[in-house]
């Protein structure tokens, strides 16, 4: 008999630890691999919804959906083109900006939970972020994918960009490197769509996204210090790191502050307060939702 999504899902469910997705073991645990309320947690779906689509009582996914639950079950890019093709979609093409996090990138934020990251495509749209990211800037969970791109939110915004509250940051360095951003993007990405469509977007927007488009802006990320107006307690600066993964279009937007500083005390007592464990964690469920 011809493996259906349902069985296929159920299958790799099965196979993945909890304490790969930074789910602490529970001793009496019966479940083998993940639960499917864990699952749906993960891909920022319903519970019911799951059950439907392992049923094979779903049989029509969006793309949104393949792309968040592969996401979640840390499939490999040939395991994500099959889980497409299962639900009768077309993988995506060559030539488009890829939001599949990797399984070691995955495996590695499960195990950063005490740290604010976030995890961006080569769009600069948020497609992941730790509970101590939503903790320190804000929860994105209520954003769409569109709102959570941080070029169209800085050049909309200012430097507070995805936060929910301000941001300051040391230094002009930010907004050119934005731009040269997009333009590699669309330079490796020539038929992606929204790419295309966000570049206009914001030529026509922004008058100083346009200028420095004009202009062939050149701006390598740095290491900056930020300084987050925290509403419940004050400032709190931070060094914020971008990190890129050899071979991934996937960048990590980090940001740590030293040991022993009251700003160490400051993002503890967060931590603290919002639940945050400090032994790894997962990333944020809704922050998993991809585009087509």
């Amino acid at each position: 008999m011809d493996e259906t999504l349902g069985t296929a899902l159920r299958r790799w469910r099965d196979r993945l630890s909890p304490v790969d997705v930074g789910r602490a073991p529970r001793p009496g645990r019966r479940a083998v691999g993940l639960r499917r309320e864990e699952l749906a947690e993960l891909a920022g779906l319903s519970v019911d919804y799951v059950v439907r689509l392992e049923q094979g009582r779903a049989t029509s996914p969006s793309a949104q959906v393949v792309a968040s639950l592969a996401r979640a079950l840390q499939l490999q890019p040939v395991e994500r083109d099959y889980a497409y093709r299962l639900a009768g979609l077309l993988p995506p093409q060559d030539g488009t900006v890829s939001t599949h996090v990797p399984a070691g990138v995955q495996r590695m934020l499960a195990r950063l939970g005490e740290f604010p990251v976030g995890v961006f495509s080569a769009d600069w749209t948020l497609l992941s972020w730790t509970p101590a990211w939503a903790a320190l800037l804000g929860d994105p969970s209520a954003r769409t994918p569109a709102e959570r791109n941080l070029v169209r939110a800085v050049f909309a915004a200012g430097p507070a960009g995805l936060a929910a509250w301000p941001v300051l940051q040391e230094g002009d360095t930010l907004n050119p490197a934005l731009v040269a951003d997009l333009r590699t993007a669309l330079v490796g990405h020539p038929r992606d769509r929204q790419l295309i469509d966000l570049v206009e977007e914001l030529r026509s927007t922004s008058a100083e996204f346009n200028r420095l488009w004009d202009e062939g802006a050149v701006g390598p990320h740095v290491s900056a210090r930020k300084t987050v107006m925290h509403p419940e307690v004050g400032e709190v600066t931070c060094d914020c790191d971008v990190l890129t993964i050899p071979g991934s279009d996937i960048r990590l937007v980090v940001y740590t502050v030293a040991a022993g500083s009251a700003d160490a005390e400051k993002l503890e007592f967060l931590r603290v307060t919002n639940g945050v464990p400090t032994d790894g964690s997962s990333p944020s469920g809704p922050g998993l939702l991809s585009r087509p």
